[in-house]
């Protein structure tokens, strides 16, 4: 079974809604984890979004890289400029992707507004991830 990290700065937005896109399209394929060069706690307007697409993250954790230090990962997908600067050396070989999003988190605005924001950040993130499964994983289409 294929193991995926994916790497963000602070693993409370971006890398938890792909981990998310990544377990759903993946389905028991592969297993997926998300951490951070930091942990900054799950966002909650990360979790209400991919909550409206009907993936609950609610139980995921904010977690740093260090964590999974022990794993050989067959894929490392950085989500961000600066986790793929600052992505530290893990065991094996696994191939390491960069896919940038842009971060919801830095988005100021009324609630409504932040919530369109992390919306159309994590339409990106499912796009990219259920490309990346029909590619990398199993055939989807």
């Amino acid at each position: 079974m294929k193991k995926i990290l994916v790497l963000c700065t602070g693993n409370s937005c971006r890398s938890q809604m792909a981990e998310g896109w990544l377990r759903y399209y993946g389905k028991g394929a592969c297993e997926v984890y998300s951490a951070g060069i930091e942990a900054h706690g799950l966002n909650p307007y990360a979790k209400k979004v991919m909550m409206d697409a009907v993936i609950d993250i609610t139980n995921h954790t904010s977690d740093t890289v260090d964590k999974y230090q022990d794993i050989e990962f067959d894929y490392v997908i950085t989500v961000c400029d600066n986790a793929k600067e600052n992505c530290p050396v893990l065991p094996g070989n696994g191939k390491m992707i960069h896919q940038s999003f842009p971060d919801p988190a830095k988005f100021e605005g009324t609630e409504e507004e932040k919530i369109v924001a992390f919306s159309k950040v994590r339409d990106l993130i499912e796009d990219f991830c259920f490309d990346f499964i029909d590619k990398n994983i199993k055939k989807l289409s």
